[in-house]
């Protein structure tokens, strides 16, 4: 029984690995986490300004971030089998490395090939991190802990975490350039020192690039294992595709995995309405796009406060609920709700309506940072330890098919609630599919027994 302690524990010698080592692994996975997604909310927030200050047209920057888009999504499978084939802290340890190298050249970088470069590898960095920390913590705790034991708390902290860094990132990262801007002594002082290769938009990236520096020092000494067993280049080889075919199978053999990776895709389409018609709605209430992105900034830092709310609450949500299925359904429906705020309020300005659509923006995140710890503690519940970072991995790749093709859909409908209205109704379909039980989960098998005393 989840947190129960055995009969005549209490007769027995404290266990060093018990409580304060399930809150010692949370608290590392909440770091990593946190150093991970710090650098992307410091270069996000200035990064299309950038592309555009080196010189490159709208179309040229779309095909910058499509590059990232593109190598993300092709190489999602096959990293996350390969982590689940070499282990946890080398595929980490390899996309903080690739995140540096992007991070410099987007940075740096003056020719367009370049920054598209730069992007391609962030794309690649993110999908080799896109599983390996969550399935570090979750194979920590279970071999230590049992397969029942609690782990939705640290998923929520872990998400938390990842909503704070973009959230801080966000707002460091709008406000550098801003410091160092024209007119600024510090800002002239930079170009002229560097002939113009580093611009107060490049600062933002440039720190982003000193955090990952940290963020690998911490993978290689915080995030221990156990060994694995010794392997070769052949048997990597053989064993990804192995790996990445389990991950595409998971969805057909169990009903809740397959409703995780549906509910996944729903979320990614409500993401992409958000990005691509809240930066041109701020825009319209400003008056120009320059004071737009500060306000965009601005809510965008909420929102990922907010997703870091809902996140902490997610415990809180699943017992009052009476189920992390339950939790699910009561949190997506809040999302749809926030979504049909925005979409009524889309052709008012007045300060009534506004209040309203920013109340229903930052519904919408709280929304989905309180479902997806759910949404993750099912799916570990129903995966084995050897396939639990290909699963995540097909989850993202899920959300960000989706969400790409959302966008397009989004994009393409008129101006208006039109398109607000289309990523409720996904939501909403998402949400309905948690109004059936499933079967109880059957014990997945724990992963090796990994360090973290």
């Amino acid at each position: 029984m989840t947190g129960a302690a055995p009969e005549g524990a209490a007769h027995r010698k404290p266990d060093v690995r018990g409580p304060a080592f399930e809150r010692a692994a949370r608290r590392r996975y909440a770091t990593v986490s946190f150093l991970f997604w710090l650098p992307i909310g410091l270069a996000g927030a200035s990064m299309v300004l950038l592309f555009t200050e080196r010189g490159l047209a709208l179309a040229a920057v779309a095909g910058a971030f499509a590059a990232h888009s593109l190598t993300a999504a092709a190489l999602e499978l096959p990293t996350g089998g390969l982590s689940d084939v070499i282990g946890r802290r080398a595929v980490l340890v390899a996309a903080g490395v690739l995140d540096l190298a992007a991070l410099l050249l987007i940075g740096l970088g003056t020719a367009g090939w370049v920054l598209a470069f730069g992007m391609a590898l962030m794309g690649a960095g993110r999908a080799l991190s896109s599983g390996p920390a969550e399935a570090w913590y979750v194979d920590t705790v279970n071999a230590h802990a049992g397969p029942g034991a609690d782990i939705r708390t640290g998923l929520a902290r872990g998400s938390s975490a990842q909503s704070a860094a973009l959230a801080l990132g966000m707002l460091l990262g709008g406000a550098l350039p801003w410091l160092l801007g024209p007119g600024s002594a510090p800002g002239a002082a930079l170009r002229t020192a560097t002939s113009g290769t580093v611009l107060p938009l490049s600062v933002p990236a440039l720190l982003g690039a000193a955090v990952e520096i940290a963020f690998i020092g911490y993978v290689l000494t915080a995030l221990r294992e156990a060994p694995r067993p010794r392997t070769t280049l052949r048997a990597v080889l053989t064993g990804v595709p192995a790996a990445v075919a389990d991950g595409v199978k998971l969805g057909g053999r169990d009903a809740v995995i397959r409703r995780v990776l549906m509910t996944s895709a729903a979320v990614g389409t409500a993401l992409a309405a958000l990005e691509l018609l809240t930066p041109g709605r701020a825009a319209e209430l400003t008056g120009t796009a320059e004071s737009g992105a500060v306000l965009f900034a601005g809510l965008a830092a909420t929102g990922f406060v907010c997703s870091a709310l809902g996140s902490q609450l997610a415990p809180y949500v699943a017992r009052r609920a009476g189920s992390g299925e339950r939790a699910v359904l009561v949190s997506l429906a809040a999302g749809v709700t926030g979504l049909l705020a925005l979409g009524a309020t889309v052709t008012s300005s007045s300060a009534s309506a506004q209040a309203v659509a920013v109340a229903g923006y930052a519904l919408v995140y709280l929304a989905l940072g309180a479902a997806g710890p759910s949404e993750n503690e099912l799916l570990h519940r129903r995966v084995e330890g050897s396939a639990r970072a290909t699963a995540l991995s097909v989850q993202s790749l899920c959300l960000q098919l989706v969400a790409a093709a959302g966008g397009l859909a989004v994009g393409a409908l008129p101006a208006g609630p039109l398109p607000w209205l289309l990523a409720a109704a996904v939501l909403l379909a998402g949400a309905l599919l948690w109004t059936r039980r499933p079967a109880p989960a059957p014990v997945p098998a724990p992963a090796a027994e990994t360090g973290g005393g």
